[in-house]
This record gives C-alpha cells, structure tokens and sequence, in this order.
C-alpha cells in the first residue's frame, strides 16, 4: 500500500467485499490447501513451487482465524486483491459442469467455491 492508513469506512468496505467472496470456512480452505487438485493449478510466484492462489489461500485462513481487531492495513490490502481475483476469474467462467475444472480450482485457492450456495 502506499503508507497511507486506511479510513474505518474503507476497512468496513473492503470487509464487506471480503466476506462476500469468500464462502469457504477456514477449515474447509485448509483442508482444501493440503490436496493434490489445489497444488495443481495456478502461476508459480516464482519462489518454490508454491502458486500465488495457494500461497494467498494460506493467508485467508489467517485473516479469517484473526480478530477484526487485529488486521492492519497490508491485511485489507490482501483481502481487496482476494476481491478483485474472485470477480475476474468467475466472470470467465466456463461452459458446463465446473465440477473438476482447474477454474473452480484455482477459485477455491483464492477462498471461494462457485458450486456453494
């Protein structure tokens, strides 16, 4: 971020945003983390073999099992870059049954499963 702090307005906005993109409980997206299916999507970062999906996916189960209270600022920054992953990848999404599709798999790495209610 750019040093600037954000206004309580803008942590509640982006808080919103957060808990709607995110349907995955922290349990389910780390259990989810640990198979095979989400290792094998998404773009390397780079460093190791760990994808950038998975690497944020380990930090929303932090920001979920944290208290409000407790989020600074690069953590509303993660979470409105969730937001933004969330939204440009289910506009892309595909034809048909998504249910074993590395869409729906790359999605989940990011806290969200489009095959939840």
């Amino acid at each position: 971020m750019s040093g600037e702090q954000l206004s309580d307005d803008e942590r509640r906005s982006i808080g919103r945003d957060f808990a709607e993109a995110v349907n995955m409980t922290p349990k389910e997206l780390e259990d989810w983390l640990g198979s095979e299916e989400s290792r094998s999507v998404g773009q390397s970062s780079g460093k190791g073999d760990e994808s950038v999906g998975h690497a944020s996916g380990r930090r929303i189960v932090e920001i979920l099992r944290a208290k409000k209270s407790d989020l600074d600022d690069d953590d509303y920054a993660h979470m409105k870059k969730v937001v933004g992953y969330v939204h440009r990848h289910s506009a892309q999404r595909p034809d048909g049954d998504v249910t074993g599709t590395k869409w729906r798999y790359s999605l989940m790495n990011w806290g969200n499963d489009p095959l939840k209610g």
